[in-house]
């Protein structure tokens, strides 16, 4: 494969259509109709803005992906337009009566196609799911049906994939594609996001005309109470204001850890930053950090701020910071919400496993459990019998934090898993909005195309839907060993939970993470922890990352110690199978054509570098123990073993990290994230390389000479 320059996966990003995606070789069936150049898009000559941009992007999908030239008319039919394609809303076009928001019907025949829709939206959705269908076709071809299609979630929230809080017209029309209808800024004031200056009016602007609504994620100060003689105007000038000077936001995000006020629950601290007193730590969580009693006074008057200025505005409260306290606590907490906002609850954190003979609970996002989780189910259940609307974060969009570098996770059973049981929390509980993913953003994948496929009715077969994908993407004949790998992978990353310290180490970077010699050899008394090198424009850079690799014990889970040999051999198990995995797709990619290859070799990439990354994660968690055992060996030949088996793991990961740099060379969007920038680079590799060579020649060398002297 070509070697990428950094960032250089945006041209992906900027390209909606692909092109030349037509098989010539293809013949229509019987049922099907063909679109060739003798055909016409119609429109109405009132035909509102979102349709127009639409019918526009049909007809270039025609031109650049199928290699047809149709024509684009706007007003009535004529004796010239022999076959059409009508795209309208059902107050242009006749038809079924369409009552749902964003639903279409889709008719074909042999002359005609029509796309009428309950609104601009639904229209343009009917749109793409034309292109959807060629594109799993690899032909102008659309069978005869005559069906109306309902979406079963909205909004569906996602951040941007291209660059924190940036959306260019192009990705904003790829996430539209992806049937996505609402983005997530970060919000510190108006027109101010923790990377600079944005124009929200701007974007809103843009957003609407791919049919897509804008929500602030909220990281905006919350210094007074709702007690407090002064809070309303302080809340005015705030988020009164944020509204005031973009109306056309539709919502906000309020989570605790960005929004915490001085709450008086006496459980709390009263603050959402105090850490410490004279380096002891408070007793109690911060007030973000707890499900107090007086958030619902809050909320209210965060709703009554905010609707002040724009009544119909979405107000989410989100519960992720909630999930460690006890739920008579958090759902007591629900019972009080006012009824007219949004609950959004995380949909698979904090539940936990006992299968393996240790307690281990899910800290963060994971797709290792499909979920719902306790906690989602609880609190889903309280807000269904008090009416309140439902949302949860699902993480569809197809990226966790399993794995912080890397575009998604190709694991479509286990996706498909969560796909079915969400469905489900629909039906039970209202579930009906989708937060898709955090700042990692979206990136296009047949994960994400997966999700769009399932949350529409009527329902696909995943199975097939997932079998038909990999004939489009590999080909006939490497498909069944793609669709192999995708099985063995879903099946490999169900076995084991990640932790907090792999979520926020090795999990979080991959192969550049660094290995710390534990028994501190020092003159000049710094801390072991060191400062992974990260680029100066990053929001976050290094700071999502701990760098000295040790258990971050939890009083949900087993102790480090107990749950180190087990996750071990838990995780090797799973690298087994994930290599098992690897080797079909690298079977899969030699039977690609020609014209399929690269997308299959980045797949194939994808899929080493995630082996790449669990092999550190078990050299870290052996090397915690080796270096513990380390510390307390008072036989000096026995440290001297030690020394060996430390020096030989740090050897492995090595090489490891060696065979890391072909694979985000290969593919510039491995070891990226939008908060940290480049993590997992050749140059963060190398520097790991030179890292992990300086333990070997000083620190183990230097420890070699002081059992020595012993």
């Amino acid at each position: 494969m070509k070697i990428e320059r950094k960032y250089e996966f945006r041209k992906f990003l900027n390209t909606v259509h692909i092109s030349d995606r037509r098989d010539k070789s293809l013949l229509p069936y019987k049922n099907e109709t063909e679109i060739n150049d003798d055909w016409t898009i119609l429109i109405d000559d009132n035909a509102d803005n979102l349709i127009i941009k639409t019918a526009a992007d049909l007809q270039d999908y025609f031109f650049t992906s199928m290699n047809v030239s149709v024509r684009l008319k706007k007003g009535n039919l004529d004796a010239s337009m022999k076959k059409v394609i009508k795209i309208g809303t059902q107050n242009e076009l006749t038809g079924k009566k369409l009552a749902a928001s964003g639903s279409y019907e889709f008719k074909c025949n042999k002359n005609e196609v029509i796309i009428r829709s309950c609104d601009a939206r639904g229209a343009a959705q009917g749109c793409y799911y034309i292109e959807d269908l060629m594109n799993l076709r690899e032909a102008p071809f659309l069978k005869h049906v005559d069906i109306v299609r309902t979406p079963v979630f909205t909004p569906r929230m996602i951040h941007s994939g291209w660059q924190l809080d940036r959306f260019p017209d192009a990705h904003l029309s790829m996430m539209a594609h992806a049937g996505f209808n609402a983005i997530l800024v970060f919000t510190t004031d108006v027109d101010m996001t923790p990377t600079g200056y944005l124009d929200f009016n701007d974007l809103a602007e843009r957003a609407a005309s791919f049919g897509i609504d804008l929500y602030f994620y909220t990281r905006m100060a919350s210094e007074r109470h709702p007690d407090d003689i002064d809070a309303e105007e302080y809340y005015s000038n705030s988020y009164g204001r944020l509204f005031r000077e973009c109306p056309k936001a539709k919502g906000i995000i309020f989570v605790g850890e960005s929004c915490g006020f001085p709450s008086k629950d006496p459980k709390t601290a009263g603050s959402n930053t105090v850490l410490e007193e004279e380096g002891i730590r408070p007793k109690k969580p911060l007030s973000g950090y707890w499900p107090s009693y007086d958030f619902p006074q809050w909320l209210e008057l965060m709703k009554k701020t905010i609707h002040k200025e724009s009544p119909e505005a979405d107000i989410v409260f989100w519960t992720y910071n909630f999930g460690y306290a006890p739920e008579k606590e958090r759902l007591e907490l629900i019972s009080k919400l006012p009824e007219d906002i949004t609950l959004l609850v995380t949909y698979e954190m904090f539940e936990t496993d006992r299968s393996h003979g240790i307690k281990s609970v899910c800290m963060d996002y994971s797709i290792s459990l499909t979920g719902p989780g306790t906690v989602f189910r609880g609190e889903a259940a309280a807000a269904a019998k008090r009416g309140i609307k439902l949302y949860t974060m699902s993480n569809t969009a197809g990226t966790t934090w399993d794995f912080g570098t890397i575009p998604y996770v190709p694991v479509p059973f286990q996706w498909s898993k969560r796909h079915d049981s969400m469905l489900d929390a629909a039906d039970k509980w209202g579930l009906c909005g989708l937060m898709e993913g955090h700042h990692y953003g979206f990136y296009p994948s047949f994960i994400s195309e997966l999700a769009k496929w399932r949350f529409w009715l009527p329902a696909v077969d995943a199975n097939e839907m997932i079998k038909k994908i990999a004939v489009r993407d590999f080909g006939k004949a490497a498909a069944p060993y793609a669709v192999k790998a995708w099985k063995i992978w879903s099946e490999s990353c169900s076995g084991f939970i990640p932790s907090n310290e792999d979520q926020y180490g090795p999990a979080r970077i991959g192969p550049s993470y660094p290995l710390i010699f534990r028994p501190d050899i020092t003159r000049d008394f710094r801390p072991q922890e060191i400062n992974i090198p990260a680029a100066p424009y990053a929001y976050l850079g290094n700071l999502i990352v701990k760098s000295f690799y040790h258990p971050f014990e939890n009083e949900q889970q087993s102790p480090g110690g107990m749950r180190y040999p087990v996750e071990i051999k838990i995780m090797s198990q799973s690298l087994k199978k994930w290599e098992k995995g690897v080797d079909f797709m690298s079977k899969a990619v030699a039977l690609s054509p020609d014209k399929k290859r690269e997308n299959a070799e980045k797949m194939l990439c994808l899929g080493k570098f995630i082996a790449n990354s669990v092999k550190t994660i078990i050299h870290l968690k052996e090397w915690f123990l080796l270096n513990e055992r380390l510390i307390l060996e008072r036989k000096p030949a026995k440290a001297s073993e030690l020394l060996d088996k430390i020096e030989a793991l740090a050897w492995k990961e090595i090489k490891n990290a060696e065979d890391t740099i072909p694979l985000v060379e290969a593919d510039s969007r491995l070891g990226w994230e939008p908060t940290m920038e480049y993590m997992t680079d050749r140059e963060h590799l190398e520097w790991k390389i030179r890292q992990v060579k300086s333990v070997i020649e000083y620190d183990i060398a230097k420890f070699r000479k002081i059992i020595d002297l012993n």
